[in-house]
């Protein structure tokens, strides 16, 4: 397929894949074209680099020691606190709490607020959500007799926003959403979520794991309560995330595990919590995997966001144009705000089957329910197949992929 001529790839897309040792790679003899991004994405140098400078020269337990490595790894680890409070925009260092990722930011969030529900409550969904926003919440509306309510999506993947409405009342309390799919690549409206949210009093979560990577989060303007995100999505190491929560309510919220670093005193009759963000860290934190997260971030910054969105937006719409010209395959999740993300069903074949004959080739996509069973289920479906875009990704290898998918075709059917 020709490159239409509205279409642009960076100038530089080149230099920029030569800061990803793994891109070199072959898989089964072929050039390994790594389309399963929304999964997790690659790791470039500057990340790997910062990971060995620490445990080569700096290597210490944070916050406990008074001799210099400790300090050092001390000043580390909160550096890079204060680079993710600038990567989303919190007000205050306080309002970020390291986590493992996305799922740990959101069961954190699920337990400490259950003081909060009482039978009868309701907590908001959509049918779009990945397991970790959903799973969660059912667990502490388990606990404390909250009801789980659904928002439906649209026909082309997008939220129901007048389901939205009728569904939000004086008994939300708690509305948690995707921000972006992981399975559709649907952008849902994080800030007027918020806004009709606040009206009834309601606390927001907003699951950032597949914005993060994609361009600037800024948590004052979406104007929500907590917003949590994965560093393994975002070019950083895996183990490592955020969640940022107002103070407010951070103070408010009980510990959610105890330990080391989140008590101020320990006596047998009874503890004191320490301050934010601390009361949330318990035990030895994962140092290494924040400071790689703060490489990541200040990598994405020096190719710079708007850069990344015009490299995944024109991936993105040549993937479309490219795909929609083959017969027999069907796009799932065409909304019109989309991040780069394409899922797809081929006629007459079964995703894993699809994937498997694209693994041989050296293209790595993702094939399944993505986690989002109850979507698949709504939406008629076993699964997809799923390839996601990063800012090293290639028309070329878009090409790779269409044909690597016409082969398919041709040995399925």
């Amino acid at each position: 397929m020709n490159t239409p001529t509205q279409i642009a790839e960076l100038t530089d897309v080149n230099s920029i894949r030569a800061q990803f040792p793994i891109l070199e790679r072959q898989i089964y003899g072929q050039k390994l074209v790594y389309l399963d991004n929304a999964a997790s994405s690659q790791k470039p140098l500057a990340v790997m680099n910062s990971i060995q400078e620490y445990y080569s020269k700096y290597h210490s337990n944070v916050h406990r020691g008074v001799h210099h490595l400790s300090q050092v790894a001390t000043d580390l680890f909160e550096a890079s606190r204060e680079r993710m409070r600038v990567f989303v925009n919190a007000a205050s260092s306080r309002e970020i709490i390291f986590t493992k990722g996305t799922t740990d930011g959101i069961n954190l969030v699920a337990y400490c607020l259950r003081n909060r529900l009482k039978a009868g409550d309701e907590i908001l969904i959509s049918e779009m959500e990945h397991h970790s926003n959903i799973v969660p919440w059912q667990m502490t509306a388990s606990a404390t007799g909250a009801k789980i309510v659904v928002v439906k999506i649209s026909p082309d993947g997008s939220l129901d926003l007048n389901d939205f409405d009728q569904k939000l009342s004086k008994r939300t309390k708690i509305v948690s959403i995707v921000h972006i799919s992981n399975a559709l690549g649907t952008i849902n409206p994080a800030a007027s979520i918020c806004e009709k949210a606040r009206k009834f009093g309601a606390l927001t979560l907003i699951d950032g794991a597949q914005a993060a990577p994609h361009g600037t989060i800024d948590v004052q303007a979406i104007g929500c309560d907590f917003y949590v995100l994965s560093g393994h999505k975002m070019y950083g190491p895996t183990g490592s995330g955020i969640l940022y929560g107002r103070e407010e309510l951070l103070n408010e919220m009980p510990p959610y595990q105890g330990g080391g670093e989140m008590i101020a005193e320990v006596r047998f009759d009874g503890t004191t919590y320490n301050e934010l963000p601390f009361k949330f860290e318990a035990g030895t934190p994962n140092i290494e995997s924040a400071i790689g997260l703060k490489a990541a971030a200040d990598y994405m910054e020096s190719i710079g966001f708007e850069n990344i969105a015009q490299q995944e937006s024109a991936l993105l719409q040549y993937a479309t144009e490219s795909l929609s010209e083959i017969d027999g395959l069907r796009l799932v999740g065409t909304a019109n705000e989309k991040a780069s993300v394409v899922s797809f069903l081929v006629d007459g074949t079964h995703p894993s089957d699809v994937g498997t004959i694209l693994d041989q080739l050296g293209i790595a996509v993702r094939t399944g329910h993505h986690c989002t069973q109850p979507l698949m289920r709504v939406l008629g479906i076993p699964g997809t197949v799923r390839a996601s875009f990063a800012v090293y990704n290639t028309f070329e290898e878009i090409d790779f992929l269409v044909a690597g998918i016409r082969r398919a075709q041709k040995m399925l059917n």
